[in-house]
């Protein structure tokens, strides 16, 4: 009977349900939401800056757009289509143009016409020259004794100024490169006269014909080129800048002021030579052709030797 009064215990436990954690699914609901807000936004953006013509070209096209690509992007006809071509550039405002849009300016030069005026100027530079010196041989004393023995011309090469020999006044010693005192003060009155022209200097001195020749060697050719450097001391001496010459030859008997009288005295002289553009360009152009000659000549020489030691097998 004691039995039967007792009963099991049973204990039941209830499990109560978490409310403090719902996943991470809110994360990716809010994601989207944002995405469509910027999606949004700009589409809001597109349509502010989109002119009128280019909204209705794509009206036309959301209406119809099997008509739309059939026509070539024409929707109603309107040119202002952003359909057109590919479609316009969604940036560009109406009364706005890119820089790109423009084609670009071309600038052409004349540069035949350019030289032309560089010669023109060159020219009349040199003819000012020419009328400054005469005036100074007419207002100086001492070069107005000798106006008959300065000689001023144009040639090929530019303004050629002439300091020749008379019959019993030469510009030298006899068979000497020693100036007379006059003829320096002639010298040194152009030297001054020369530095108001950019332009380069040329000298050369000639002999007449009279064979002279040294035991040592000594030539017409050694005379004129001593008498041709001795004018350029002076020229320098008077006031002419040094870095204005260019070239100093002696020409000998070779080139003749008188060829009808080879033995003239007006063929020993001095000619100064106040060089144009084209020769001194071309004297320029001259030297380096010679340097790349010598250095190629320099090149195969150092080559053959370098061959000729070589080791034979």
């Amino acid at each position: 009977m004691a039995d039967e009064g007792m009963r099991p215990i049973i204990v039941k436990r209830i499990k109560k349900a978490a409310h403090g954690h719902h996943g991470g699914a809110w994360k990716i609901a809010y994601a989207d939401f944002v995405t469509a807000m910027m999606a949004f936004f700009l589409l809001m953006w597109l349509l502010g800056s989109t002119t009128k013509g280019d909204l209705n070209g794509i009206s036309e096209y959301f209406k119809t757009p099997l008509k739309v690509a059939m026509q070539g992007g024409s929707g109603s006809g309107d040119s202002s289509s952003v359909i057109l071509g590919g479609g316009k550039d969604l940036t560009r405002k109406e009364g706005q143009v890119k820089m790109a849009d423009d084609p670009a300016t071309k600038k052409s030069f004349n540069l035949t016409a350019a030289k032309a005026e560089m010669e023109r100027q060159e020219t009349l530079r040199l003819e000012q020259l020419k009328e400054k010196i005469e005036e100074k041989i007419v207002s100086n004393a001492l070069l107005r004794k000798y106006k008959d023995q300065l000689l001023l011309d144009f040639t090929s090469e530019g303004l050629r100024i002439q300091i020749v020999d008379e019959q019993n006044r030469p510009m030298f010693a006899l068979a000497s490169s020693s100036l007379q005192p006059y003829t320096k003060e002639i010298l040194y009155e152009i030297g001054v006269v020369l530095n108001d022209v950019p332009n380069r200097i040329g000298l050369s001195g000639h002999t007449d014909s009279t064979p002279y020749f040294t035991d040592a060697g000594y030539s017409n050719w050694e005379l004129s080129a001593d008498r041709a450097n001795a004018s350029r001391r002076a020229l320098i001496a008077g006031g002419m800048q040094e870095n204005k010459i260019m070239r100093v030859v002696g020409l000998g008997s070779a080139v003749h002021l008188d060829r009808q009288d080879p033995f003239s005295p007006i063929n020993r002289r001095i000619s100064i030579i106040v060089m144009n553009k084209k020769t001194e360009e071309g004297l320029l152009k001259e030297g380096s052709q010679k340097m790349e000659v010598g250095a190629a000549t320099e090149a195969t020489r150092a080559a053959a030797e370098a061959g000729a030691a070589a080791p034979r097998k």
